[in-house]
């Protein structure tokens, strides 16, 4: 079974783990079995750092989709540093204009996060929700003709899926061939990676992302060189300014 996901289905690490756990567990106290393959059953810890695109390539991907949706959708998710089901599940009250910021509510683990909200954002997001004017949703479902109704005629009770997304993101992703894997996620990976070199700090970012570990948040400390140059500098000039005259 575990072969069959590896290799047939392709599961990545992260999702290999959780289906090991999720069949431990079933096997050891829902319907325990004495079974001596679940010992031996053992995954290596692997160890990648995730892509990320450069602020242009950020752009030509969203510059590439063909539906106001999909732009607007690839933008939100990449300037509040979403994950994909939590960019679906926004909602109209979750963003509040007045203090800019955008109330995350429905993210992993059930952890509330408020996130600081761009002004290109919150007018993107206005300009899109005045093409359906949902309710709730910030990005209903459309209907079976795939156009989405206005007002009170709009009565989808679902975003929009995430298939459509995926959909999407793997289309423009082949067509622009940057030479790396990217998904949805990348996104997040990106706005978290040109965050820190443009001088936000580690505690800060590790906010935003709801991250309930400052360590899950350093790996994006290996995807960028700017604090390194930044260092080098400081200590450049520190110590250049403490040189004595005779030396």
């Amino acid at each position: 079974f575990f072969l069959h996901l590896k290799n047939d289905r392709g599961f990545a690490y992260g999702s290999l783990r959780v289906a090991l756990s999720g069949v431990k567990f079933f096997y050891s106290v829902t319907c325990p079995r004495d079974w001596d393959v679940l010992s031996l059953l053992k995954l290596k810890n692997v160890s990648t750092l995730p892509e990320v695109l450069t602020r242009q390539q950020v752009r030509q991907v969203i510059a590439a989709t063909t539906t106001p949706r999909m732009n607007t959708f690839f933008w939100t998710v990449y300037s509040l540093g979403l994950r994909l089901g939590e960019g679906l599940s926004l909602q109209v009250g979750d963003i509040d204009a007045q203090r800019a910021m955008v109330h995350i509510h429905r993210g992993k683990g059930a952890k509330d996060r408020y996130i600081s909200l761009p002004d290109a954002t919150l007018q993107r997001l206005r300009t899109y929700w005045l093409t359906h004017r949902h309710p709730q949703f910030l990005f209903p479902a459309d209907g079976r003709n795939h156009r989405l109704t206005t007002g009170t005629a709009n009565r989808s009770q679902t975003p929009m899926s995430q298939t459509a997304v995926q959909g999407a993101i793997k289309q423009i992703t082949r067509q622009l061939d940057f030479g790396k894997k990217i998904s949805i996620h990348t996104l997040r990976h990106c706005y978290a990676t040109h965050l820190l070199e443009a001088g936000v700090s580690l505690k800060v970012i590790q906010q935003y992302l709801g991250h309930a570990s400052l360590t899950t948040t350093l790996i994006y400390l290996h995807l960028t060189d700017t604090a390194t140059q930044n260092a080098r500098q400081v200590i450049d000039q520190l110590f250049h300014d403490q040189l004595s005259p005779g030396i």
